[in-house]
């Protein structure tokens, strides 16, 4: 079996210096002047080019959870249909 080359300490920081992190690329907006990331549309109903993305009059609508007991319920339902299917 052949060994590996061993990585010199070059190479090693080569390939290391692409992992540098970068700042944040921030804009400044012309209407109020507030600073945000680019091209990113803000829930905090900002405006966007020139459009505000979210309604801060309309609250958003939650879905109702499902309550466990009935879920144990529907798992029985099922449970006892397959049942039924295999007697059969």
């Amino acid at each position: 079996m052949v060994v590996r080359m061993r990585a010199t300490r070059a190479h090693t920081r080569n390939r290391r210096s692409h992992h540098a992190l970068n700042g944040a690329r921030l804009s400044v907006s012309k209407d109020g002047g507030s600073v945000h990331p680019r091209h990113k549309a803000l829930l905090d109903g900002t405006p966007y080019r020139g459009r505000s993305v979210m309604d801060k009059t309309k609250k958003p609508v939650k879905s109702k959870p499902v309550k466990s007991d009935e879920k144990k319920k529907e798992k029985k339902e099922k449970s006892a249909k397959v049942k039924k299917s295999e007697k059969k």
